[in-house]
């Protein structure tokens, strides 16, 4: 008879595998805890956690064609399931560093700086914005067409 699913059962552990452990239960048969059902944290290697003969309280997650699938995390009460966050490291405010004004860009090499200016109306820095992103997407395209392989059509 499979045993039933959610219920809470004792059991001895009969083989331990990379993936997880093997463990008989009481009223007869099998199952396998799952490496990742095995404790809250991280678990590398199962040996870690359990040994051979060691007898454990399992929760039985699912049985289907005689092969039981069990957890021992899931058997542990409320309190101990909860695993701590590490806390989080808050790394100290940079301070802010004003960004010099970019000329547009003219082709190839690296734009200057411009000089500060405030009175510059919004029509003229839309102006340069539009040709200086034009060029740099003419530069973007020429320089895409080489690496775009086959050959060109003539």
């Amino acid at each position: 008879m499979e045993p039933q699913v959610g219920s809470i059962l004792e059991g001895k552990v009969t083989s331990i595998m990379k993936f997880g452990a093997f463990v008989a239960l009481e009223g007869g048969g099998s199952g396998l805890v799952h490496i990742s059902e095995i404790a809250n944290t991280f678990v590398e290697d199962v040996h870690d956690f359990l040994q051979t003969g060691q007898t454990v309280k399992v929760v039985v997650l699912s049985a289907e064609n005689g092969r039981v699938n069990l957890s021992i995390k899931r058997a542990l009460p409320r309190e101990e399931r909860r695993v701590p966050k590490p806390p989080r490291a808050v790394a100290a405010p940079r301070p802010a560093v004003p960004k010099p004004a970019q000329q547009p860009f003219q082709g190839r090499g690296r734009a200057a700086p411009l000089p500060p200016s405030g009175d510059q109306a919004f029509e003229d820095k839309l102006k340069q914005f539009l040709s200086s992103s034009e060029g740099k997407m003419a530069d973007l395209n020429r320089s895409m067409d080489g690496k775009r392989g086959g050959k060109r059509r003539k």
